[in-house]
């Protein structure tokens, strides 16, 4: 092992660690200082095997001191922006057939700030009823299923209520036909609905 791979992270090469993420990946404050500092646990990690753990402890906490910094720099300049990775991921969450609740909970555990998750996801129905549809597609469900009866009826509801649906968003889209339902979602992804 190179002697740079034993040398301390420095606010120089934890910053383009920083950029180099960023160029790759779509990331919070929170997101990126957890990138960041997970380098650092690693580089100590190795360091470790060869050197004094005290000394390698102390300069493991002086690099994670510069993470904040850092990732406060790089906000200011606009490349890391919470509000505009909620919006973005909660429209392709969305599209993908999550529920508003099931993209909160996901928005929040990316390190999005809970005021900034509900802010981009307010009670919309449309939308709701809209990634129900895609759900229910994905997962064949509902007008798009094949198993008939009651008791399937009833794993379906269960299905969509554990995906974070309300009860009567589920049994509206229970209420449609499969061409209706087709008819809908493709308005739905359209933007007409």
């Amino acid at each position: 092992m190179s002697n740079s791979r034993l040398a301390p992270p420095s606010e120089q090469s934890l910053r383009e660690a920083a950029i180099a993420h960023l160029a790759r990946y779509a990331s919070t404050r929170a997101g990126l200082a957890r990138v960041l500092a997970r380098r650092v646990d690693n580089w100590a990690k190795r360091a470790r095997r060869t050197g004094d753990r005290e000394q390698i402890g102390e300069q493991a906490a002086a690099a994670k001191s510069l993470i904040q910094p850092i990732v406060a720099k790089l906000t200011a300049i606009g490349a890391v922006d919470d509000q505009s990775f909620a919006a973005i991921r909660s429209r392709s969450l969305t599209r993908a057939g999550r529920s508003g609740r099931a993209v909160a909970a996901l928005l929040v555990a990316k390190g999005v700030p809970s005021e900034i998750a509900r802010e981009v996801l307010p009670p919309d129905p449309a939308r709701e009823f809209g990634a129900c549809l895609a759900a229910a597609k994905k997962r064949r469900l509902g007008p798009f299923s094949a198993a008939p009866g009651l008791a399937a009826r009833n794993r379906e509801l269960a299905t969509l209520a554990r995906a974070g649906f309300s009860e009567r968003i589920a049994r509206d889209l229970f209420k449609l036909t499969r061409e209706e339902a087709e008819r809908r979602l493709q308005e739905w992804r359209d933007g007409q609905i």
